[in-house]
């Protein structure tokens, strides 16, 4: 019966000093690394949302500046659907014709790279932003607005 005793004991020793290391050891590798300075400042405007245009459109989209670049940047829950001929465009108006989209009213700024998720479009230097108030999601082929973002 002692015999019995003592080898729970071990057991019970054993486990507890080996839980007791893990521990250690975790609270070592929760550590947060040393602040350091970020060498490529980063500006992010307000995310605008997307809303529904001849499709539904959602997710949201910011203007992001980096290293003197700029891009839109549409955040993993950007979705739409799929489309012949897709472009994101920037827009004069704040809400878009959902058909027939005049040349003189935006700009294309690219194909459309996928339907859904994260992704982001450089902007041309000469673009002027305070010129356009909305992001499309344009249908080329049918002139067809999927979905906008009001900037």
């Amino acid at each position: 019966m002692r015999l019995k005793h003592l080898v729970i004991l071990g057991i019970t020793a054993i486990i507890t000093l080996g839980c007791t290391t893990e521990v250690a050891s975790n609270q070592v590798d929760n550590q947060m690394p040393p602040a350091t300075n970020i060498a490529n400042p980063v500006d992010v405007t307000d995310a605008a949302i997307f809303q529904d245009g001849e499709h539904p459109t959602q997710g949201k989209v910011n203007v992001i500046t980096e290293n003197g670049k700029r891009y839109l940047a549409f955040d993993q829950g950007f979705k739409t659907d799929n489309g012949p001929d897709l472009f994101v465009i920037l827009h004069r108006s704040k809400k878009p014709p959902i058909y027939g989209v005049v040349e003189k009213d935006y700009v294309s700024i690219a194909a459309l790279e996928k339907i859904s998720g994260a992704q982001r479009y450089a902007l041309p230097d000469k673009v002027n932003l305070a010129e356009f108030k909305s992001v499309a999601i344009w249908c080329r082929k049918f002139n067809a607005t999927f979905g906008y973002a009001v900037l």
